[in-house]
């Protein structure tokens, strides 16, 4: 997929003026009426497929690797569910059971004398687990710095915990970031108690260094001549047969010939039924889609973002709006937004450590669930006497006990596995 610039070449202002300054341009054009139709693009589909999955294991694989022996009966881990992403329908210790790569199973008696189903990671796993680790130690600031930047692109820079838990995958901030990693940065975070009684996060400080949008780096390094032009340009890229409308051509063409606003600026002063307040919009999340470590998140994700980001009513409609700069897939029963300009067919150009080890656990789980599909993996009954040392107390009642421990497994036909 190729991708121009629907004005001419690109161009920036001089940050001279002022990052966090609106700019002073008179706003004739109202909202052009325009759509688009969804085309399907089969390459950036597959990027999101078995991303659920891969989710759901990697947050698994922290909470395993986090318990005091490194096991866990499934009662405990069904406790996590909610932060899974997982189908309602499909049990938890099914879908784990699908990848024994990664997880392996044995038993622990409960109070009454039955068998529960335990897991714990394979030596491979924890293995890769620790150079996960590694990799985040290496790149902690990076994580750090696209935390604030994420922060300073809102309102206050503050975020409830819960917005920033639904980016954090994204974000490639580790599963226990508030523990592990905000609290080692007392002087840059602060955590706080909002009106509804939940819990936010706030930024300290502003830094004039982070405030400068990835559009604005692009255009600085193509040392343009009227560098003080505020009409950046953003990549566009349409799936093949798309069949643009002349109409819509020659809109996107005068649109992307608008003042590009600074995500990071204040944007009171735009008027938000016009084509320029829109093109601020796009501004917005074309950066925090770059903020990401696969330069994508789920529609879903953004929705609470409307307040902080000083959106107005309908802003996710800009997805729809402007197919050439973000693609919508439909993959997993979810909408995932993906950055167009980010990939080359389905290969990620900037790829960031953590995407290694992620797609090293996806092969993992690719080779289990083949494997197990084709009778590798055999469950074997342990006769054995019970250990007093495994007995577990105060089973849950919502245990899955109906689950026959020994019994085969159960089919998994319609589940899609990892790419």
């Amino acid at each position: 997929m190729s991708f121009l610039f629907l004005c001419g070449k690109g161009k920036v202002f001089g940050f001279s003026c002022g990052l966090r300054k609106g700019f002073n341009y008179q706003q004739s054009c109202s909202l052009v009426n325009v759509k688009f139709k969804w085309v399907k693009d089969k390459a950036l589909d597959a990027v999101i497929a078995g991303e659920r999955d891969l989710r759901a294991a990697c947050n698994l694989i922290s909470i395993l690797s986090s318990a005091p022996n490194g096991r866990l009966p499934i009662y405990h881990l069904s406790r996590h569910r909610g932060q899974l992403g997982l189908p309602h329908d499909l049990k938890l210790s099914t879908f784990i059971r699908r990848y024994p790569t990664i997880f392996h199973e044995s038993y622990v008696f409960d109070s009454a004398g039955t068998r529960v189903p335990c897991f714990e990671l394979t030596l491979e796993a924890l293995n890769l687990h620790h150079e996960e680790l590694d990799v985040i130690r290496d790149n902690v600031m990076d994580l750090i710095d696209r935390l604030r930047k994420l922060l300073m692109l809102t309102k206050g820079r503050t975020l409830p915990l819960q917005t920033i838990d639904q980016l954090k995958w994204d974000l490639g901030l580790p599963y226990d970031y508030c523990d592990n990693l905000i609290r080692n940065y007392a002087d840059l975070f602060s955590f706080f108690r909002l009106p509804d009684d939940r819990i936010g996060l706030k930024l300290l400080s502003w830094d004039d260094a982070l405030a400068v949008s990835q559009l604005e780096k692009n255009a600085a390094l193509q040392a343009e001549e009227d560098l003080k032009n505020s009409c950046l340009a953003f990549p566009v890229g349409f799936t093949r047969g798309f069949g643009l409308k002349r109409k819509c051509m020659g809109w996107l063409k005068e649109w992307q010939k608008l003042p590009y606003t600074s995500p990071y600026a204040d944007a009171s002063h735009l008027d938000p039924r016009t084509d320029v307040s829109e093109k601020r919009i796009v501004g917005v999340f074309h950066e925090l889609l770059h903020l990401t470590i696969q330069k994508k998140t789920q529609r879903q994700n953004v929705s609470n973002l409307r307040k902080p980001l000083s959106l107005p009513q309908k802003f996710t409609k800009v997805f729809e709006r402007h197919p050439g700069i973000f693609y919508i897939s439909k993959m997993s029963d979810t909408q995932t937004v993906v950055l167009r300009e980010a990939y080359d067919c389905q290969r990620l150009l900037q790829r960031h450590p953590l995407v290694d080890i992620r797609e090293r656990f996806a092969s993992m789980m690719r080779k289990g669930f083949l494997d197990r599909s084709r009778g590798v993996y055999k469950k074997i009954a342990d006769v054995g006497h019970k250990d007093p040392s495994k007995i577990v107390h105060g089973l849950d009642s919502e245990v899955e006990s109906d689950y026959k421990l020994f019994s085969e497994y159960e089919s998994d036909d319609s589940i899609r596995c990892p790419p």
